[in-house]
């Protein structure tokens, strides 16, 4: 953790550390001293590593491969807060009718995003019938998949729980200035200490390392965007990216990314997959269904569609929207 400047009073301090396959940055304003300050950063970390170590199907060890390996065989016992991730999981895909489910992790077998390489429909034939939420049973406090080869995935949701689960961390022990940033999958805590509004920049899809525009948040929220940017390979000219509709196995079409505004990390995530899966119509209108959420749609030719609350600036430089949720 270093030292980065002062807020005031106050000494803003940063720790930075590699988590889920991306970069993790937590943020946050204090004034109890540097010891104080590093107990408190590894208590965020330490959180954020237990989130990973449970819920990562890339590790042997995580309670996700320990329900992969007893599919089609046996149920596996698992705590209130792994029933709450799947039924939130299971929940987005019914919401979506499918287009997002928990299961499709199976398909990396055929999408390697690493490579330009596009597989044959032959090859998603034979892997498409292990994708399917419908056979994922949650009982009491325990989690079954029905088929054997199934998996669960949790990448749709996992990343934004672990942010708001550091939140939760950093308020506990009296944090009341933050801002959280796991690969951008962001949440604030209170206002930034210096009486202007957070600035949260998202990015331009066609132009990498350039901010399409920017969300301004007065208080705590929590901001996501899922996009097709990120990891992506272009082939005669068609865009291939992870964001794949489980309903096919391709990747899905309309949108180059949705961002959305939420109380939370964890609401704002689920949204805006479920947004982007669906196109952009049907994602704005998502959106719209829910009380104190705000959001965009960027569609396949670049315009961008908002919902009512989530309002051009014209008084600031830029294409910049602004988001003053009272949430």
């Amino acid at each position: 953790m270093a030292l980065l400047t002062t807020v005031g009073e106050r000494t803003l301090y940063t720790t930075q550390f590699p988590l889920m396959g991306g970069p993790a940055i937590v943020r946050f304003v204090d004034d109890r001293g540097r010891e104080r300050a590093e107990s408190i950063a590894r208590a965020a970390e330490n959180e954020a590593y237990r989130i990973e170590r449970k819920f990562s199907r890339f590790r042997e060890e995580s309670l996700l491969s320990e329900i992969a390996r007893a599919a089609g065989k046996a149920a596996v016992a698992v705590d209130d807060e792994t029933v709450a991730l799947v039924e939130s999981a299971l929940d987005l895909a019914r919401l979506t009718a499918g287009k997002f489910d928990p299961t499709i992790g199976v398909l990396r077998r055929a999408w390697n995003f690493r490579e330009p390489r596009i597989p044959d429909d032959e090859d998603l034939a034979a892997i498409l019938p292990l994708v399917d939420y419908r056979a994922v049973s949650v009982a009491g406090n325990s989690v079954l998949l029905a088929r054997e080869g199934m998996e669960l995935d949790l990448g749709g949701v996992g990343k934004e729980y672990a942010v708001d689960r550091v939140a939760e961390v950093l308020v506990a022990r009296g944090v009341t200035s933050a801002l959280i940033n796991f690969a951008g999958d962001i949440r604030t805590i209170g206002g930034r200490g210096d009486g202007r509004p957070w600035s949260i920049g998202v990015a331009d899809p066609r132009a990498p390392g350039t901010c399409r525009f920017a969300v301004r948040l007065i208080g705590g929220a929590g901001v996501a965007t899922s996009g097709d940017y990120e990891r992506c390979f272009v082939k005669d000219g068609v865009r291939y990216h992870h964001l794949l509709d489980a309903t096919t196995g391709w990747p899905a079409r309309g949108v180059m990314a949705a961002t959305v505004v939420a109380a939370t990390a964890f609401a704002a995530g689920r949204i805006a997959t479920a947004a982007f899966l669906l196109g952009p119509r049907e994602g704005v209108a998502l959106i719209e269904r829910f009380a104190g959420v705000e959001g965009c749609v960027i569609d396949a030719t670049g315009d961008i569609a908002t919902t009512a609350g989530m309002s051009r600036v014209s008084n600031l430089p830029g294409s910049l929207f602004a988001a003053y949720p009272a949430l």
